[in-house]
């Protein structure tokens, strides 16, 4: 029948314009996500403890990405390896839900009928730039094209359900606050982004199947939805992560309390019918920005309290690390939907390992100069989290690596797998240097007065060596002159190592020490010569791009 095929054609395009605009919300977010990577970076280890900064950051980090679903997730991982405390957290999260509604804002204005000629421009870029960047952007244009194309299919398809008498009930019984909440709810949680579900309003309120008495407790109840997606994330993580996640809910609930008492007790959606009289999708938006700033002025003041019902319901003391533990701090599953936060965190991670390798180093050389064998169980205690390290950061790169990626952090990946090497190498030989001393304090046998100067001086060397890597490959010093002066430095250590060994043939000859004893000090020189080697490469990887 020519009618019901028609119906039928026009289920088609709204679901495939539903799904246009879905695609173009992610293509458009994730472009905005790679190319304002740094910002991202920038505006995130800008938070404070001030919650007003962190509000903001959420406002900033949001506006980019354009999904506060996307910024929960995040912020529950950092939470989770330790980037954030609960109470920055809160701050971002609420900010956030401001953030997302620029996207409402943009949709509400009538610019779809140059949605192909954005889509051309866009796929341009990406197919014929080389340039990650251009093509992040080709990526930004095509996406915001795709977004309207497919708001505008949907819309016009749509615009049946208004006449359409079930469609009419189904609205009428919304327009209870507490009906209207709980769909909302469920729309955000099924769609997982705010962003969409409100897109999604705005396409019906154009089609006319929709007006905004029967949208604003919809929009109060997508506000509660778009958590789901935080909540899932927590499962599994820290209770400081799950705390976080319940906090968000528990802002967004009481949001929604506070502004439906507002809805009822004021004439607000007339209020917002009379600035856009004839513009459904801006009125809706106009809600969406208004309800979002509100809620977060009035509950912001209220963060402390929020965290606190939230530690109640989720009880338990502060999880604290009194010693390194075989885990990773500053990775999370969750962190690697954020590329250019994950090679942040990557790199933290590889800098606690650089300092357990540097800590080895240290405990090894006390233990053999003072003959403290308690130092070695210590020793081992550390060897064992440089391992668990190794391959858990090795695991992680491989992931990163195949992750979209600016052109510079590539690079950075690209040498983090020998850094995390020869980090993993200089452990191994602080553990070799740490045997000698144990066979040393065992057999009760002692260095020569000489050979113990010659320990002393070549481990001092090695040690300013394995200090300036560390800080010249993770930022820690500027001195432009600092990679000369390890390659000077590893040089003279390959000297005195030469140096030391002929000495020691000399004083056995002479008989001033015992084979035994001369073949540790052998065994030693050669561990510390190799532990230099692997901290000069270490200095070199990302020469000659960054050094």
């Amino acid at each position: 029948m020519p009618f019901d095929e028609t119906i039928v054609s026009q289920i088609i395009l709204a679901l495939g314009g539903l799904g246009l605009f879905l695609y173009g919300m992610k293509l458009l977010g994730d472009g905005l996500e790679l190319a304002a990577g740094a910002k991202l970076r920038t505006v995130l280890e800008k938070i404070t403890s001030n919650r007003w900064l962190g509000a903001l950051a959420g406002v900033i980090v949001t506006a980019i990405i354009q999904s506060s679903t996307a910024v929960s997730v995040m912020v529950v991982g950092f939470v989770n390896a330790n980037l954030m405390t609960l109470s920055q957290a809160m701050g971002v999260l609420m900010g956030a839900t401001i953030g997302t509604t620029v996207t409402s804002l943009i949709l509400s204005f009538n610019i779809s009928k140059y949605a192909p000629l954005f889509i051309f421009l866009g796929a341009f870029l990406v197919v014929l730039s080389k340039k990650n960047n251009t093509k992040y952007a080709g990526q930004i244009i095509a996406g915001f094209g795709i977004l309207f194309f497919g708001m505008t299919t949907m819309s016009s398809n749509l615009k049946p359900l208004a006449s359409s008498e079930f469609f009419s009930q189904l609205i009428t019984s919304i327009s209870n606050p507490l009906l209207g909440v709980l769909f909302g709810i469920l729309f955000a949680a099924l769609i997982q982004s705010s962003s969409a579900a409100v897109g999604i309003l705005q396409a019906l309120g154009a089609a006319g199947a929709l007006l905004l008495p029967q949208s604003v407790y919809i929009i109060y109840g997508i506000h509660i939805g778009a958590c789901f997606t935080a909540v899932l994330s927590s499962i599994g993580a820290t209770k400081a992560a799950k705390r976080t996640a319940l906090s968000y809910v528990l802002f967004t609930v009481f949001g929604a309390i506070v502004l439906t008492i507002i809805t009822l007790l004021t004439p607000l959606t007339s209020w917002v019918e009379q600035l856009s009289p004839d513009n459904i999708s801006l009125q809706i938006s106009l809600v969406h920005i208004i309800s979002t700033i509100v809620v977060t002025i009035v509950l912001l003041p209220c963060v402390g309290w929020i965290t606190k019902l939230s530690c109640l319901i989720i009880p338990g003391k502060k999880e604290e690390d009194e010693k390194e533990l075989c885990r990773l701090k500053f990775v999370d599953e969750r962190i690697l939907k954020t590329p250019p936060i994950a090679v942040n965190q990557i790199t933290k991670e590889i800098e606690r390992m650089g300092k357990l390798a540097d800590k080895s180093y240290k405990l090894s050389m006390e233990a053999l100069l003072t003959r403290n064998d308690k130092l070695i169980p210590k020793l081992s205690e550390n060897e064992e989290v440089i391992d668990y390290l190794n391959h858990s950061i090795t695991s992680y790169l491989v992931q990163i690596n195949g992750l979209p990626l600016e052109d510079h952090d590539r690079v950075k990946i690209g040498s983090y797998y020998h850094v995390v090497s020869d980090l993993e190498r200089i452990g191994d030989h602080a553990e070799n240097i740490c045997e000698i001393a144990s066979r040393i304090i065992a057999n009760d046998e002692t260095f020569s007065e000489k050979a113990v100067e010659e320990i002393q001086d070549l481990a001092a060397l090695v040690q300013k060596v394995i200090t300036d890597s560390l800080d010249l490959f993770f930022g820690r010093s500027q001195d432009p002159l600092l990679l000369e002066t390890i390659s000077n430095n590893e040089q003279e250590i390959d000297d005195k190592t030469e140096l030391y060994k002929d000495n020691h043939i000399t004083r056995l000859s002479k008989g001033e020490c015992n084979a035994t004893i001369g073949t540790l000090f052998m065994e030693l020189l050669t561990n510390l010569e190799r532990i230099a080697d692997h901290s000069t490469n270490i200095a070199f990887a990302l020469s000659p791009q960054y050094a």
